[in-house]
């Protein structure tokens, strides 16, 4: 929440900003920021792009995601408010998903989660899996490359770069 009053004041402040092409990406816990903004608050975010991130809490490694969730069963309710799976249906701009299927970090299995949770809900996203890359996602020859322009390519995309033809009212 307190990222997406930050964006609506800087928009607010710095009209030079355009309000249509924001966008937000994120690896990891970023990746985790990136899908919340985007699923809780797609009137602000018009573009994501999510690495790696932990889309079901539960799914997390337990000494880290219990020292700040508590846990289970006795906190259930907790990480389903936190989850930002619980979220997907109100997605609304471009996302798009990119993991290692080898990640030993944040496992492969949350992003499969949330894709079951997008295709429930019929809502478009774009999708990169990385075959056997980990968290790092730079295992094997040029998939540093490959990732960075990816993203750049989505961004681009996406997010037009320039100025954009509008009519002055």
């Amino acid at each position: 929440h307190d990222q997406m009053m930050s964006t609506k004041a800087l928009l607010k402040e710095r009209t030079y900003l355009d309000p249509e092409r924001v966008g937000v990406w994120g690896w990891s816990g970023g990746g985790t920021s990136t899908l919340n903004l985007m699923f809780r608050y797609g009137d602000v975010y018009n573009m994501g792009v999510a690495v790696a991130p932990v889309p079901d809490l539960r799914l997390y490694d337990g000494i880290y995601q219990e020292r700040y969730s508590g846990t289970l069963p006795e906190n259930a309710a907790a990480y389903e408010t936190n989850n930002s799976i619980t979220y997907a249906e109100q997605l609304k701009g471009n996302l798009l998903l990119i993991h290692g299927t080898g990640d030993d970090n944040v496992h492969y299995q949350g992003t499969e989660r949330l894709i079951n949770k997008l295709v429930e809900f019929n809502k478009p996203f774009d999708l990169m899996s990385y075959p056997n890359r980990t968290h790092g996602i730079r295992e094997g020859e040029g998939t540093s490359l490959h990732l960075f322009n990816h993203m750049t390519r989505y961004i681009e995309n996406n997010l037009k770069p320039g100025a954009q033809d509008k009519a002055i009212s």
